[in-house]
């Protein structure tokens, strides 16, 4: 993996990202705001179950769709 390889944002995870999960928080953000959190395989349902919970999670795409911009 080179040092440009985006990796995956659950904590302690070094592996290589192929989805981005856009969300955001209504009560820090404008409705069309996205951050973005990267996430491997393993930990794509986690992370979006973190953010779902919470209201935030607004879309799950594939990173190379994403990089290409397909949202």
């Amino acid at each position: 993996m080179s040092d440009e390889t985006p990796i995956c944002s659950a904590k302690g995870c070094r592996t290589a990202a192929v989805w981005v999960l856009a969300w955001n928080n209504p009560k820090l953000h404008t409705p069309e705001r996205r951050k973005t959190w990267l996430a491997c395989e393993e930990h794509r349902e986690h992370l979006s179950t973190f953010l779902g919970v919470r209201g935030f999670l607004k879309d799950v795409v594939p990173l190379d769709e994403w990089e290409q911009g397909g949202s």
